[in-house]
């Protein structure tokens, strides 16, 4: 599997397109370990571009502070998911999403509401 981390330094970039560069990262999934990782830099931000981009480099999953809805789609529509309102030291970030702890958490708010879980947003402070 691979994974592109938004970077500006060795910090999560706060929104996908707009970031210094990528951290991308091969990972055995089974052994929640990297094989690989290399950066490249960000090759600019033009609307649909840079879900076909990562796309050919094979990425499955994209993570970043902030992502807009229209990339969020065009980037399904590639079969990459899309993790956001991801912040932190890239390092750190992917160690946590190897053990799990990682997940999109608006997905995971739409979830409970959907099945009658009220209108608190508990999912922010997770």
């Amino acid at each position: 599997m691979k994974i592109a981390i938004t970077t500006d330094g060795n910090m999560v970039s706060h929104h996908f397109g707009h970031c210094s560069s990528y951290i991308i990262y091969d990972v055995d999934e089974k052994e929640h370990r990297i094989i690989e990782k290399s950066v490249i830099e960000n090759p600019g931000h033009k609307p649909g571009f840079l879900p076909v981009y990562l796309a050919k480099l094979k990425v499955d999953c994209a993570i970043a502070g902030g992502m807009g809805q229209r990339a969020k789609e065009l980037f399904a529509h590639h079969n990459i998911k899309t993790i956001t309102d991801v912040f932190g030291q890239v390092g750190e970030v992917i160690e946590e999403y190897l053990k799990g702890n990682i997940v999109d958490r608006r997905k995971i708010f739409e979830e409970h509401n959907e099945h009658g879980g009220g209108h608190h947003s508990s999912w922010e402070d997770k």
